[in-house]
C-alpha cells in the first residue's frame, strides 16, 4: 500500500492542482508564483498523509508542517476557507483513485484513514489561523491604544493616518470623542465588546482604556451624536460626556480635552443630563482651570455680545444682577419690559444661549465675568 502510494503521489498532486484550476475562481486569480507555492503545498500534505499511513505514532497531521513547504507570506494571499476548500478538493482526489492506488482488499482503510487525516490536518489550520488572528488582534489593540494616547495628547504624528488605516479608520465626514467610566474592571472580553459596539454605531470607531475610564473615539457621517447615544448602556453608571464635533481626526485632541475635562468638572452640576455636552459644562470647567473652555466662553458668547454692539452686553449683565427680573431689568435701565424681552430673545440668537433658561443663564453670567475680567486682551 504504501508503495503505491508513494508512486502515485505525483499523478494525485497533478489531479488536485487541475480540479482546483477548474472549481476554484481564487486560485486562478492568484499570481503563478503562488498557485506554484500552492502545488507544492499540496504535494507536501499528500507526502506527509503518505508518513503518517505508514506510521501513526511519528507522521504530522501538523498544518504549519504542511504549509513549511510554501514561504510565510502565502498564508495573507490565501484565506482559511481558502485552506480548507483545498484540503477538501486534495481529499476528494484521493478518494476518486483509491481503487487504483489503495491494495485489493483494503479501499475501505485507506478512506477512512484519508478522512481522519484531513480532519485533523483542518482542525490544525484552523488552530494556525485563529494563531495568527489572535496575533494580529494584540497588536491591532495595542496599536490602537498607541493612536488613542496619540489623541489625547494632542500631539499627533505623520505616521496617524496610515496607523488608523492599519486600523480600519476610512476617514469620511467628522470626528468627536466619548468619554466615560467602566462599570468595573475591563478585561479583553469587555473591551473586544466595546470595539464591536462602537464599530457597529458608527462608520469609524477606536477605542482606548485608562484603568476605570473609557474613551470611544467615533468618525463618518451622519449625526455622530446621535450615534453616541447609542453606546451608553455601554459605560458604567456615572457621567458620560460627548466632546465637540471637529472636521478630521488630527483634530480629535481638541474633542478628547473638552470631553475628559467635563468628565472632571461634572461632579459641580449633581443634575446634569447623561450624556451630556462639554460644551454644556463650560462654566465649570472654567472653575478647574480649562483654558478651552475659557476661549470658548470669550469667542464664542462674550465676543459676539460685544461685536453686536448696542445695549445687548448691558442689558443681559443688568438682567442676570437682578435675579432675571424682567420688571427689575426694565426701571434699572428705563426701559419697557417688552423691550428687555426683545433684546433677551437678541441674546439668544446671537449667543446660542437663552438667558431665561436657569441653566443657560448661569453659562452667560459666567461668560460676563470672564469677559470682564479679560477685558482689554485680545480675543
Amino acid at each position: 500500500m504504501i508503495r503505491r502510494l508513494r508512486g502515485g503521489t505525483d499523478l494525485l498532486t497533478a489531479a488536485a492542482l487541475r480540479r482546483l484550476d477548474a472549481d476554484l475562481a481564487w486560485y486562478r486569480a492568484l499570481p503563478a508564483e503562488d498557485r506554484s507555492w500552492i502545488g507544492l503545498v499540496a504535494q507536501s500534505g499528500i507526502a506527509s498523509f503518505i508518513a503518517w499511513y505508514e506510521n501513526p505514532g511519528r507522521g504530522s497531521y501538523n498544518a504549519a508542517e504542511i504549509f513549511r513547504a510554501a514561504p510565510p507570506e502565502l498564508t495573507r494571499s490565501i484565506s482559511l476557507q481558502h485552506t480548507l476548500q483545498l484540503v477538501r478538493i486534495v481529499v476528494e482526489i484521493v478518494e476518486e483513485h483509491t481503487e487504483e492506488l489503495a491494495a485489493p482488499g483494503q479501499h475501505s482503510t485507506l478512506r477512512e484513514a484519508v478522512l481522519l487525516y484531513s480532519r485533523e490536518v483542518a482542525f490544525s489550520a484552523a488552530e494556525v489561523y485563529a494563531r495568527a488572528a489572535e496575533s494580529r488582534g494584540a497588536w491591532d489593540a495595542r496599536l490602537e491604544a498607541l493612536v488613542v494616547d496619540s489623541l489625547l495628547r494632542g500631539d499627533p504624528d505623520d505616521s496617524l493616518h496610515s496607523r488608523v488605516a492599519a486600523l480600519g479608520w476610512a476617514g469620511r465626514g467628522s470626528t468627536l470623542v466619548l468619554v466615560g467610566t467602566a462599570d468595573g474592571p475591563m478585561d479583553e472580553v469587555g473591551a473586544a465588546d466595546l470595539r464591536r459596539a462602537a464599530r457597529r454605531a458608527a462608520q469609524d470607531a477606536l477605542v482606548g482604556i485608562q484603568g476605570s475610564r473609557l474613551i470611544v473615539v467615533l468618525g463618518g457621517e451622519g449625526n455622530l451624536r446621535d450615534k453616541a447615544r447609542d453606546l451608553l448602556d455601554r459605560f458604567g453608571p456615572g457621567p458620560v460626556v460627548i466632546g465637540p464635533e471637529v472636521p478630521e481626526l488630527a483634530d480629535a485632541g481638541r474633542s478628547a480635552r473638552a470631553a475628559l475635562s467635563a468628565l472632571d468638572a461634572v461632579r459641580a452640576w449633581p443634575s446634569a443630563p447623561r450624556p451630556v455636552h462639554a460644551d454644556e459644562i463650560l462654566p465649570e470647567r472654567v472653575l478647574i482651570g480649562d483654558s478651552d473652555a475659557r476661549r470658548t466662553l470669550l469667542t464664542d458668547v462674550y465676543g459676539p455680545l460685544q461685536q453686536v454692539g448696542g445695549p445687548l452686553l448691558q442689558t443681559l449683565s443688568v438682567y442676570l444682577n437682578e435675579g432675571r427680573s424682567l420688571e427689575a431689568t426694565a426701571r434699572q435701565l428705563y426701559v419697557h419690559p417688552n423691550t428687555v424681552r426683545y433684546r433677551l430673545r437678541r441674546i439668544a440668537s446671537v449667543t446660542g444661549w437663552d438667558p431665561v433658561d436657569p441653566r443657560e443663564g448661569f453659562v452667560l453670567q459666567i461668560a460676563i465675568a470672564v469677559g470682564q475680567l479679560a477685558d482689554g486682551v485680545a480675543l
